[in-house]
């Protein structure tokens, strides 16, 4: 992504450093109830727009991005569990990690020897 007005990259490895800071509680220390990517962004005094496209073109930010990700699912399915989070913002956070409630039917047995048949008459005779 290209900086606008030729303004310098605040990418460095200080920033890298204060990042992974976060991730390994700096989170905490903040009084964040859970980590996040917009946590991170306060942390670093960045926008959520930055912390998003470094997490996309540099690899050791999208590997803490991607354990800040793993720390939040992980303190919202232990802390939900416990019931010390309300279960329906738990439950909307951990939909962006891929959990839901539906429940999908299979009209199909398992060995594929129950088929379900429909047969339509015409009622022309």
């Amino acid at each position: 992504m290209a900086n606008p007005v030729g303004r310098p990259s605040k990418y460095n490895n200080e920033i890298l450093e204060q990042a992974e800071a976060y991730m390994l509680g700096g989170w905490k220390e903040v009084n964040d109830t859970i980590p996040s990517l917009a946590g991170l962004a306060c942390y670093l005094g960045l926008s959520r727009e930055t912390v998003n496209a470094w997490s996309h073109e540099k690899k050791e930010f999208s590997d803490i991005t991607l354990g800040i990700l793993a720390l939040q699912e992980r303190e919202l399915v232990n802390r939900g569990l416990l019931k010390e989070f309300d279960s329906g913002i738990s439950k909307l956070i951990l939909g962006k990690h891929g959990y839901t409630d539906k429940v999908q039917q299979d009209h199909t047995s398992s060995d594929g020897s129950l088929k379900i048949a429909v047969n339509f008459t015409d009622d022309k005779d």
